[in-house]
């Protein structure tokens, strides 16, 4: 089975080494690209599975490259940028990025990142596009039925915390923004249902992380939205210890710092 394509879009020669270089050390298979020109000519020609992409290209902001090349493709996009302000992150992921990197990083969280990416897509790859059924760690959701088990007993939810664990589960693994939510389940963009959105989101979250020694399915990604982890049984990384937060693991694999 071949290694997967990454294609690096980046300007500064010593940050597109660097990355090569980690990429090199999983035996990833690459490709560079140093203008935003030059990365839609790479993803369009040898369509790579993930997209490695600076915001900050001499021809151009690396946020027009996301929307262009969703007017064609799904292929994950992980932003890797010094801008580290929410509203350059909720831009980049309402465009269409899947995740976000702030420079500095490390190459450890790099490499981190990819895999998450990399799981993601094998999930969808994997997954019958038509199947009823989403399972993750202890959680089922049975699309046909609109039934939903924790640990194989019937959790009641209401219709927009059902909208809600839908939205995230057909996106596990990804960010989605307050904006894309909003927009998803209500139709609305408007701040002032940021709150209301929060509501339901502790109210789903209660329901589904009861307690320790519970998954934590919903991570928050704070001022940005909300992303599901893709949760394996026997991943006792993801319980919450005794006395601990389930909701706000702002350092896990995969999360922004506040």
């Amino acid at each position: 089975m071949n290694q997967p394509l990454i294609l690096i879009v980046e300007d500064d020669k010593a940050v597109r080494n660097l990355i090569a270089a980690t990429l090199d050390t999983q035996d990833y298979r690459y490709l560079t690209a140093g203008t935003g020109e030059q990365g839609l000519q790479e993803a369009t020609l040898r369509q790579p599975d993930i997209v490695l992409l600076d915001l900050g290209l001499p021809d151009g902001d690396g946020v027009s490259i996301i929307r262009r090349i969703r007017t064609w493709s799904l292929m994950p996009i992980i932003v890797i940028s010094a801008r580290s302000e929410d509203r350059d992150k909720i831009e980049a992921l309402d465009a269409g990025a899947d995740d976000y990197l702030t420079k500095p990083f490390s190459v450890e969280e790099l490499l981190a990142r990819v895999r998450v990416t990399l799981r993601r897509l094998r999930y969808i790859q994997n997954q019958n596009a038509e199947s009823p059924i989403f399972t993750n760690g202890e959680l089922t959701v049975d699309y046909s039925s609109g039934c939903v088990y924790l640990r194989g007993q019937e959790l009641h939810l209401t219709p927009s915390e059902y909208k809600l664990l839908c939205l995230l589960a057909r996106n596990v693994g990804k960010v989605l923004t307050h904006t894309a939510i909003l927009k998803e389940i209500w139709g609305s963009t408007l701040d002032s249902d940021v709150a209301s959105l929060r509501v339901f989101m502790t109210t789903l979250r209660k329901k589904l992380e009861k307690g320790p020694g519970s998954f934590q399915y919903i991570q928050t990604h704070v001022g940005v939205g909300y992303r599901m982890l893709r949760v394996e049984p026997s991943d006792e990384k993801r319980k919450a210890a005794p006395g601990e937060e389930t909701h706000d693991a702002a350092n896990q694999n995969g999360s922004f710092q506040p």
